[in-house]
């Protein structure tokens, strides 16, 4: 399952790395800058299409920033997966 959080916190901070605003992203992607700060807090996930506007609104690969969600993702599942002793 895809963690909201996550996608929030990547794409926050890509668009925060490039010193871009919330509007401007929003503006170049051609959706409201309530949609993009909701993505931003979590509380909502982008479909693919505004996932795609968005990484071309912040002129970045959509594969870059997947990769980073994915990379965050498997990082997470790590730790919480039970650690096993051996005996």
């Amino acid at each position: 399952m895809l963690d909201p959080k996550i996608v929030e916190q990547v794409i926050q901070g890509f668009r925060e790395s490039k010193k871009q605003s919330q509007e401007l992203v929003s503006g170049l992607a051609g959706i409201g800058r309530t949609h993009l700060s909701a993505i931003e807090r979590g509380e909502r996930k982008p479909t693919l299409e505004t996932f795609f506007k968005i990484a071309y609104a912040m002129n970045i690969r959509p594969s870059v920033i997947m990769a980073a969600i994915e990379a965050r993702t498997d990082m997470d599942r790590t730790k919480k997966l039970p650690v096993r002793t051996h005996r």
